[in-house]
């Protein structure tokens, strides 16, 4: 398959994570737009991919003024929509999946930056992607953004802070936490964010308890995700 990576941040620790990894141990073809530093006039129209994966960022989906290229990318996000194209949006990523559709996208009530507990509904562990999760999850978030639900899309997963993940029609999925990450990526984080964690100490311990076993299940969220898309 062709399987174009949309990052909102350059280096190996702002990107896709195991989630690009997974990508080409499955000998597919990875392509990887960064759009802090390129635009998506350089990918091709979104029909000419197999499946879409947007990934996340520090800025937010509303910041225009800073950041001019989010409109441009929330058009993106709408044609791959209404061509039916495999869409996959973590964090920002789902953000801008709802806004493409017209959903409202706005501060969360509470933000949340570590590892938090996520909830399956029925229709999540039915689904052909996130069920393949257990019912509950410890999951690494960092988000102050939330989502409402876009019109027609159905909440696949949920906490008492914010919807956590939902799918639109047949080949849209998103998710407001973050399966992607590597230690890599975390060891980054924890340092350039370190004012932003809540409990540094904290933070790392629950890192450690439940890094393998997440990575265990984003690698399987991923993978059912590109299956879905190769069928």
């Amino acid at each position: 398959m062709r399987v174009l990576s949309i990052v909102h941040e350059p280096g190996p620790t702002g990107g896709g994570g195991l989630f690009e990894d997974l990508v080409e141990e499955r000998g597919d073809t990875l392509e990887r737009v960064v759009m802090v530093q390129e635009s998506l006039s350089t990918a091709d129209p979104p029909e000419q991919y197999d499946a879409i994966m947007v990934f996340g960022g520090a800025m937010h989906p509303d910041q225009d003024a800073e950041h001019p290229w989010l409109a441009d990318e929330a058009i993106f996000i709408r044609e791959a929509i209404a061509r039916e194209v495999p869409l996959l949006g973590v964090c920002l990523g789902s953000q801008l999946i709802a806004r493409a559709v017209g959903a409202n996208v706005g501060p969360a009530q509470s933000a949340e930056v570590g590892w938090y507990t996520v909830h399956l509904t029925d229709a999540g562990l039915d689904d052909p992607v996130l069920g393949v999760l257990p019912e509950r999850v410890d999951a690494f978030e960092w988000h102050y953004y939330g989502f409402e639900l876009p019109v027609g899309a159905e909440l696949l997963a949920d906490n008492g802070a914010s919807r956590q993940g939902y799918r639109l029609g047949e080949r849209t999925w998103a998710v407001q936490f973050h399966p992607e990450v590597t230690r890599q990526m975390l060891d980054h984080w924890f340092v350039a964010g370190k004012d932003e964690l809540p409990d540094p100490a904290r933070v790392r311990r629950d890192t450690e308890q439940h890094l393998a076993t997440w990575n265990a299940q984003g690698r399987a969220l991923c993978g059912a995700f590109l299956d879905y898309a190769s069928r």
